[in-house]
């Protein structure tokens, strides 16, 4: 059973390493809490909320809700969830405690809606990877903004 999202923790900051202009969204995210990643979009969307051209903000959302599902279902721990927007765009980083590496995968159409994650930041992402970190991994995704809003 998933620990409450209510111990889930938000920080907006007005400093990040992107200079003074920079925003971010820092959370965790009990074992298994599903229920947290409408929080997390919620809490995105309301970072996001003048930033980039139209329909950014809803990728970086779709993308975000994908990272953080893929951390929760995959790994029986708990999951850190940051968002960083600077001059150069937005960054979310997902990290897990499992050092198991995701990878992309070809979806079979009888899946139902499994599968697809990875592929989709693969596809709508300027930018991705993963990089070990201590006890597991971070997965990230970047988007620009391409222009303010």
């Amino acid at each position: 059973m998933g620990t409450s999202s209510s111990k889930a923790r938000t920080e907006t900051t007005g400093q990040t390493p992107d200079g003074p202009e920079g925003v971010q969204l820092r959370r965790r995210l009990g074992r298994a809490d599903l229920r947290a990643v409408s929080e997390v979009r919620k809490a995105l969307r309301e970072l996001l909320r003048h930033w980039g051209k139209p329909g950014r903000s809803d990728i970086a959302e779709l993308l975000t809700s994908e990272l953080v599902t893929n951390a929760l279902v995959h790994t029986d721990h708990d999951a850190i969830v940051t968002a960083t927007v600077g001059p150069r765009g937005l960054r979310v980083e997902v990290r897990d405690f499992v050092g198991r590496r995701p990878k992309p995968c070809v979806p079979n159409a009888d899946d139902g809606t499994h599968g697809r994650g990875l592929v989709l930041v693969q596809s709508l992402a300027d930018a991705w990877g993963v990089r070990a970190h201590g006890v597991g991994k971070v997965v990230w995704f970047e988007l620009n903004g391409g222009g303010m809003a």
